[in-house]
């Protein structure tokens, strides 16, 4: 893995419970989802119960980590003086498996984003205990 970064300024992640074990794959650079055993159905927020049939039964499945930008917002006048950096923009990236998550798209310009730009997962090593799934365009198949 490369070196993480040590002054890394922004609020991270709570990492309790199945957040918890979500980052710590993230921290190995693997891009894990839940997924129900029974009806196969990919989710996340990780949680307990399948929306989909109602099943306990689930496992740690690996993402391809390829996904489209679904939507996302420019942030122009920051709340907070970690995020003093803008414009920025946050995404919602869908990704193969259907599951959404919002994260940053590393290598984008804000004016530059567009509907079903393909992007694949690219980990930031942080800190030396936390490592945040980011994004980058993908690269041509």
């Amino acid at each position: 893995m490369p070196e993480a970064k040590t002054e890394y300024k922004r609020p991270l992640p709570r990492r309790h419970g199945h957040a918890k074990e979500f980052y710590e794959f993230c921290r190995k650079h693997e891009l894990r989802f839940q997924r129900c055993i029974d009806c196969s159905a990919w989710r996340h927020l990780p949680r307990d119960m399948c929306a989909q049939c109602g099943s306990f039964r689930w496992q740690w499945a690996q993402s391809t980590g390829r996904g489209t930008v679904f939507s996302w917002t420019t942030v122009e006048q920051p709340m907070l003086r970690q995020f003093a950096d803008v414009p920025y923009s946050p995404v919602v990236i869908e990704l193969a498996e259907g599951v959404r998550m919002i994260s940053w798209l590393m290598d984008v310009k804000p004016e530059d984003l567009r509907l079903g730009l393909p992007v694949e997962v690219a980990f930031d090593d942080v800190t030396p205990e936390v490592t945040l799934p980011k994004f980058k365009r993908a690269a041509a198949a």
